[in-house]
């Protein structure tokens, strides 16, 4: 086998890998795509907090820790796992409410995760973004539909 095989063997294995697990989260659609879109935001922007500013709450001194990254990523995956049990749970009950509320839902966590973020690295922001993030998880939360959370 040479490289080239190699190489895009590795790659047909981790696309098939990513399909299988986008079909298992409901789909690759606009809200998992804005979700770990958010995740990844929250992650880094947290991540600068700590190896910049020095002031994440994760860690004792606020600095980077491995073990505050560690639990942040383990909790991103437990999200995901809800975005999954929502997917089953449409599944079930021939429906597609679960999944949607549950990715809104940490949409909004993670979008007001990344806000207050920005707000230690003394960075503004309007104040209506986190009014519609508020909104949003709000309406997420109560069980309403998407449509909803706008009205």
């Amino acid at each position: 086998m040479n490289a080239l095989h190699i190489k895009n063997t590795v790659l047909a294995v981790l696309a098939a890998a990513g399909s299988a697990i986008a079909q298992a989260l409901g789909g690759w659609d606009v809200a998992l795509k804005v979700l770990i879109c958010f995740m990844a935001l929250d992650y880094a922007t947290g991540w600068l907090v700590a190896a910049i500013w020095h002031k994440s709450g994760k860690s004792k001194t606020g600095a980077l820790s491995s073990d505050a990254g560690f639990k942040g990523l383990a909790k991103k995956c437990v999200m995901l796992a809800l975005v999954w049990m929502g997917a089953l749970l449409d599944q079930a009950t021939s429906s597609d409410f679960a999944r949607d509320a549950v990715c809104m839902f940490f949409i909004a966590n993670e979008g007001l995760s990344i806000l207050e973020n920005t707000a230690v690295m003394g960075i503004p922001y309007p104040a209506f973004i986190k009014n519609m993030l508020d909104a949003i998880r709000q309406a997420s939360d109560q069980g309403k539909q998407n449509t909803e959370a706008h009205t």
